[in-house]
């Protein structure tokens, strides 16, 4: 019997290696960094397509590898593990994942979730910068980024909270003798002053509950996020819109509000506070937000910016 699935997850994104391939071929200069779901095909085809896209970009590839925040979205694509077993896989699946790009000749691996025979991959990918990043919170998470990744996603947190995040984090993985970079995504509220940024801000908090609360709001509900919740024991089907309404406040409420000038010293906090990575999102996306996020890396890339260092 078919059922109505949710527009609004990964499980029914395109295709992000396609997507990655498509914006590498038209462009020079960008990197790319692809979200790819351990477990969704094998480590070692995982790892061809991410040596193949590095090469043919001159090195400008990357992956980010994610294990899936909703049990109800990755059972979308057949995936019926739990989240503390798909940990345990993503583990298996890194440590191949890593050697299929590395190993000179084939190799066996013999696991829980995989059996490989003499796999050997005909290329190498040569990034000009991090190939692996990872995220997630959990203990597991941070055991996997310092294992196995090269920069790892921090979630939004109070500076003193990300200082203590990012020294975890760097201890975890000196533990193995690596080192790692830190990713921070950042959505964006731009304005010419921080007085018109506010007020959009506003306007954009409003444009947003006023379209998912028309006649066809039920459908918001069925976001993966709102999964997550509800798995989580955050959220009550019952009270969908409620926590459609919630989450939009709550996402809003993290972003950085202002002039360039002044979302430009918040973020040289983060920098000094040990983010060497920042991913800037826009709310939004006109010509004038458009201007104002260049005049911001304008000054982010100035030398005269505080904590200045060399982004991804």
């Amino acid at each position: 019997m078919s059922r109505p699935s949710s527009s609004f997850s990964p499980s029914s994104w395109p295709d992000p290696w396609l997507v990655a391939a498509w914006a590498l071929a038209a462009t020079s200069r960008l990197r790319v960094a692809v979200a790819h779901r351990a477990g969704t095909t094998a480590p070692t085809a995982a790892a061809r397509s991410l040596a193949t896209l590095d090469r043919l970009s001159g090195g400008r590839a990357a992956a980010h590898v994610i294990v899936g925040s909703s049990d109800a979205d990755v059972l979308r694509d057949g995936d019926p593990l739990g989240k503390s077993d798909r940990y345990r896989r993503a583990g298996e699946y890194l440590e191949v994942f890593r050697r299929s790009l590395t190993e000179q000749q084939g190799f066996d691996h013999e696991g829980e979730f995989s059996s490989i025979r003499d796999a050997l991959s005909g290329l190498r990918a040569q990034p000009r910068g991090e190939l692996l990043s990872f995220g997630g919170s959990s203990p597991e998470g941070l055991d996997l980024a310092a294992r196995h990744a090269e920069a790892y996603a921090i979630a939004p947190l109070p500076v003193p909270a990300t200082r203590r995040r990012i020294a975890e984090v760097r201890s975890a993985a000196a533990e193995h003798g690596r080192t790692l970079r830190i990713w921070r995504h950042i959505t964006l509220v731009l304005g010419p002053s921080d007085e018109e940024a506010a007020a959009r801000a506003r306007r954009i908090t409003q444009d947003a509950l006023r379209l998912t609360s028309g006649p066809d709001s039920a459908r918001w509900t069925e976001a993966v996020q709102l999964d997550r919740d509800r798995e989580r024991g955050r959220s009550d089907p019952a009270r969908g819109p409620e926590q459609v309404v919630a989450y939009i406040r709550r996402s809003l409420a993290a972003a950085f509000v202002g002039s360039p000038d002044s979302v430009a010293e918040r973020i040289g906090v983060l920098r000094s506070a040990g983010v060497d990575i920042v991913q800037l999102d826009m709310a939004v996306e006109t010509d004038e937000d458009r201007e104002l996020r260049r005049a911001l890396v304008g000054r982010l890339r100035s030398p005269h910016s505080a904590g200045r260092r060399r982004g991804w």
